[in-house]
């Protein structure tokens, strides 16, 4: 698995498993980035709570400053595609504390998120949202993979290894109940 990483674009950034002491944090940076957040569900701290609980945190990961501040969260979460299990993933939330968003922090948890995925001999990741922010990523809108049984621009996938799947994808039912 990677090890952490400086991260050039904010001097003295590191990025690193998250540990259990680092929940609280994880929860105030993730209420913080949602706050303001058009799309927001208000849901999304408990949300990585509930799938701590329920071990379902493949990957998640914390940026902290030079001075061991915490200031970005990013989670990786199975999901079901057509109501198998396989080797693909979910991607969020991400999360970057408001003062230190659009500086790169987030691309930065993702693409090191997307890292340990690919060392972990997933397939795939999915994510929801703005196609123009995810396409940084390789991500693509694919019409063969739904969300909720609908095609969507905003349900994007990227492919690791293998084929694209087709089907309709399932976060963890925390997503539905928190």
């Amino acid at each position: 698995m990677p090890s952490s990483i400086t991260v050039s674009l904010i001097q003295g950034m590191q990025i690193r498993e998250e540990r259990n002491e680092d929940a609280d944090a994880i929860r105030r940076i993730t209420a913080a980035a949602f706050a303001q957040a058009p799309h927001s569900s208000g849901t999304e701290s408990r949300i990585i709570d509930a799938l701590r609980d329920a071990g379902a945190l493949t990957v998640s990961l914390v940026a902290t400053g030079d001075d061991g501040s915490f200031v970005g969260h990013v989670a990786f979460s199975p999901v079901r595609i057509d109501g198998e299990a396989g080797r693909w993933y979910g991607l969020g939330p991400v999360s970057v504390v408001p003062e230190m968003q659009r500086q790169g922090i987030g691309s930065a948890l993702i693409r090191e998120g997307l890292a340990r995925l690919a060392a972990l001999d997933a397939e795939g990741c999915v994510a929801l949202g703005d196609p123009a922010y995810y396409s940084r990523f390789s991500f693509v809108s694919d019409p063969a993979l739904t969300y909720g049984g609908k095609p969507s621009l905003y349900s994007q996938r990227l492919v690791l290894k293998g084929t694209a799947p087709r089907g309709n994808v399932s976060y963890h039912a925390v997503f539905d109940v928190t």
